[in-house]
């Protein structure tokens, strides 16, 4: 693209060749001339910018929500990570004691986290466990056990708190990236109302769907086997239902649909990685925990779980200098109707 003062000199040059004069550059015609070129150089940016939005290959923004709205899609939201909340009373209750909803317990580094429901801690029971979730959506609701260790305001007669297993599920809203390959996708598998792509198209539409495998004719002639997921992982009852029932509206006269969850592949995780120096060691294999926590998701639907994904996950986290995996030993090839889940997981500072 042209810049202003490309455009500014074929103006002059232009106006030199028609009239037969040499403007002066320092005069008034020259200051005017450049405003026009400055306008000019405007217009040609608004063109460019129009050409990008046009297309979903280099539309970014409110514009590529436009074209995934006309393949039927939409952008994903964020989500608020779950798990559980343990308060702890010294010594056992003396009477019954109320945890409220929406008591608020954090972590060192000030995420906070909401019980999501009232609980009674029976007179007698020195703890009980809570169902809470992140205050805010997104990914730094992944945190590890044991990483609550803070209430902003305890519950009367409640000593402590932390979480005995990790917080997960958290995940930003989706990018532009993410959202533009699913779009390109749309194009290049045309659904036509029979094909398995339009099966996948039809369930990835349902809220809450992060990934979907179709295997037509897994279980005979006429069938058709749907595996989905959630963006957090293995997905819930209720939203197998879901797509369920909008799938069995739409699904062709004859055609036995079956909507299931996939199998969970057990995947045990020991890295040990080497801080940066000048870097809190704790701090940083707590973000690695949380890293390969939030990666192991939905979107590994089919997908096979590669070593050098797993350690570019591990690398990404600012503090690391290098890391060598234990476990996994080897790349892990899962079938279609197969979901890599994550086991146990071991981050440790390297010797």
């Amino acid at each position: 693209m042209k810049t202003t003062e490309e455009i500014f000199r074929e103006m002059m040059d232009c106006f030199a060749r028609e009239t037969g004069l040499e403007p002066d550059g320092t005069g008034e015609l020259a200051v005017r001339m450049y405003a026009l070129a400055a306008q000019v150089y405007g217009l040609y940016q608004e063109a460019e910018w129009t050409r990008r939005q046009c297309f979903p290959q280099t539309a970014t923004g409110e514009d590529l929500d436009k074209h995934a709205f006309l393949r039927g899609l939409t952008r994903q939201e964020a989500v608020q990570s779950a798990g559980i909340l343990r308060f702890l009373v010294s010594g056992g209750a003396f009477q019954d004691l109320t945890i409220p909803r929406g008591t608020v317990a954090m972590t060192a580094g000030q995420v906070a986290f909401e019980t999501t429901r009232e609980v009674v801690l029976k007179a007698g029971e020195s703890q009980v466990d809570v169902p809470a979730r992140a205050v805010l959506p997104g990914v730094t609701g992944n945190v590890p056990a044991g990483t609550v260790r803070t209430m902003a305001v305890a519950p009367v007669g409640v000593a402590g708190c932390t979480n005995p297993t990790a917080f997960t599920g958290g995940c930003g809203e989706e990018g532009d990236e993410a959202l533009r390959t699913r779009v390109l996708a749309s194009y290049r598998r045309l659904p036509n109302g029979t094909n398995a792509a339009y099966y996948e198209q039809e369930a990835l539409a349902v809220e809450g769907v992060a990934a979907v495998a179709v295997l037509p004719r897994k279980r005979g002639l006429g069938t058709v086997d749907l595996y989905v997921t959630a963006r957090s992982g293995l997905p819930s009852a209720d939203l197998l239902a879901a797509v369920q029932e909008d799938l069995e509206t739409k699904r062709e006269i004859g055609v036995d649909l079956q909507v299931m969850a996939p199998a969970g592949v057990k995947t045990d995780v020991l890295v040990t990685v080497k801080t940066r120096e000048g870097m809190d060691g704790g701090a940083v294999r707590s973000a690695v925990s949380a890293a390969l926590e939030t990666f192991f998701d939905g979107n590994l639907l089919g997908r096979d779980l590669l070593l050098a994904r797993l350690g570019q996950v591990v690398y990404q986290v600012e503090g690391v200098e290098n890391y060598k995996f234990y476990a996994p030993a080897h790349d892990l090839t899962v079938g279609a109707g197969q979901l890599p889940v994550l086991g146990t997981l071991a981050v440790e500072e390297m010797p």
